[in-house]
């Protein structure tokens, strides 16, 4: 369903007219004075102009970073130095989460409550790295009377993050919390259609006492300051969240200064559900999975799978329920669904939607709701009866359209989760114990949920397998991307050395 819009859409009082890049500890235009319009997802028309970063803003970027690791106090503080410095980041972050989720669903389009979820995770993330680091512990190992071995973990330096318009200041914290953690400095590249919320870091940072030169931010068009920032000499780290064939031009162009990488890219995830499942919960959450966050999520499972038993009767329900979803502004609390990001976006969620109307059988949506005449809205859109070969099964839409396919058998339904080039996620729903670990065992996704939907413990690793990413971030796995790891050896005892030429 929709909501007719009654009143007049609030717009945040603050907004900026002009954003710049943040170098050095101070607000700066491009070095060529060049900007790019921001646009608003609800009229599509321009509201900001933002700095145009290119290799040469990159580059006084990076410089700064460089300068404050090598002469700055970050990465030499104490852990537990570094620690009261990031909670002080989450306060901050914590008590300004109604204004970043106004800006954020402004910019953005995303429903305000998921907005405000979204930021209060932010301050969450900043606050788990912080403890996380001081609990932190190296490994050692004694032969006594021998040798004593221990490792040294040491940040490696500018660390170049490049980050998704989905949530954006959420995942920009995902990464800038455990980078600073662990003592690096950073140049970040938030995604040219949602910068805005990505402005507030430089002031939240300095409230909180990070030191100048540790976070820089450059905002611009990938092609332009992203590939800079990737293939920069003096940046040994990328951490990058977006699709998988931005990924891959990524892993090409980092390939030849045998940088660390960390990418977690697209996902096409498989929802599978058994005919002994809890048809209910599975419903909710197999709704909430690819319609909340507008269906801009990688983890979205975008492919339901059915038992044929309770085919028909899901299609039935998830239809009417997914007809009840609420498309409305995003800044109106009652909505669930709000305005895609950007036009661009839209049209190609759109050619997915008119596509899918020959590829399956369309039982909910399949258009513009008709009180909404401008902006990027689409209509929660349920296609049936879909083939595996089909684009629509196939192909990553993100966006709030969702295929399901019916199966007979737990081996036809472990072959339809795993025909899909990606592997990020995958949900389960059965009552049986046995085969609910037997398919997570055997699926090929980075992450699975068996009978939950999503809901994570930040400690466990977060990544994909096959075209849904390159290594894993969360918990120790974001402290060793972040770290170089230096064995230390020494010996206890006498010096045993082989004897070389001393002759007979």
């Amino acid at each position: 369903m929709t909501i007719a819009p009654t009143t007049a859409r609030r717009v945040p009082a603050d907004l900026p007219e002009h954003i710049q890049h943040y170098i050095g500890g101070r607000f700066v235009d491009s070095a060529d004075g060049d900007t790019f319009d921001v646009l608003d997802p609800v009229t599509n028309q321009t509201y900001l102009k933002a700095a145009a970063g290119k290799k040469a803003d990159i580059d006084l970027a990076v410089a700064a970073a460089r300068t404050a690791f090598t002469e700055g106090p970050w990465p030499r503080m104490q852990a537990r130095e570094r620690s009261r410095v990031l909670h002080r980041i989450a306060d901050i972050v914590e008590s300004r989460d109604a204004r970043l989720a106004e800006w954020e669903s402004f910019d953005s389009g995303l429903p305000i409550t998921q907005a405000l979820g979204q930021a209060r995770r932010a301050a969450e993330n900043f606050r788990f790295f912080a403890d996380l680091i001081v609990a932190q512990t190296d490994d050692a190992f004694k032969v006594p009377g021998r040798q004593l071995n221990y490792v040294n973990r040491k940040p490696i330096g500018v660390a170049g993050l490049i980050t998704p318009w989905n949530t954006p200041f959420m995942l920009e914290s995902w990464k800038l919390g455990p980078a600073l953690a662990t003592g690096n400095t950073v140049v970040l590249k938030p995604a040219e259609f949602t910068p805005l919320s990505a402005s507030l870091w430089a002031g939240i940072f300095e409230e909180a006492g990070l030191p100048e030169g540790v976070f820089n931010l450059v905002n611009g068009l990938g092609e332009d300051a992203g590939d800079a920032l990737v293939k920069h000499p003096d940046v040994p780290l990328i951490s990058f969240t977006g699709e998988s064939s931005t990924g891959q031009l990524i892993f090409a162009n980092a390939a030849p200064f045998l940088k660390g990488l960390s990418m977690e890219l697209g996902g096409k995830s498989p929802a599978v559900v058994f005919a002994d499942a809890d048809l209910d919960a599975a419903i909710d959450a197999t709704i909430f999975g690819v319609f909340s966050l507008n269906g801009e999520r990688c983890t979205a499972g975008s492919r339901i799978l059915v038992q044929r038993e309770i085919y028909d009767e899901f299609v039935e329900r998830y239809a009417a329920q997914a007809d009840r979803v609420k498309v409305g502004y995003p800044d109106d609390p009652a909505t669930e669904v709000g305005a895609l990001v950007h036009p661009e976006h839209f049209a190609k969620v759109m050619s997915y939607v008119e596509l899918g109307k020959s590829e399956g059988r369309l039982v909910a949506g399949g258009g513009r709701p008709e009180d909404f005449a401008e902006g990027n809205f689409v209509r929660p859109t349920v296609f049936a009866d879909v083939a595996p070969d089909a684009r629509i099964f196939q192909e990553e839409i993100f966006g709030p359209v969702v295929a399901i396919t019916p199966f007979d058998t737990d081996e036809e339904a472990l072959a339809l989760a795993n025909d899909t080039t990606y592997g990020l996620a995958a949900y389960v729903w059965t009552s049986d114990l046995k085969r609910a670990h037997n398919f997570a065992q055997s699926v090929e996704a980075g992450m699975v949920w068996l009978n939950s939907n999503n809901v994570r413990d930040l400690r466990t690793p977060f990544g994909g397998v096959k075209a849904s990413g390159l290594g894993h971030e969360g918990g120790y796995r974001s402290i060793d991307f972040y770290t170089d790891q230096q064995a230390v050896h020494i010996t206890l005892g006498p010096a045993h050395n082989p004897t070389f030429g001393k002759g007979a």
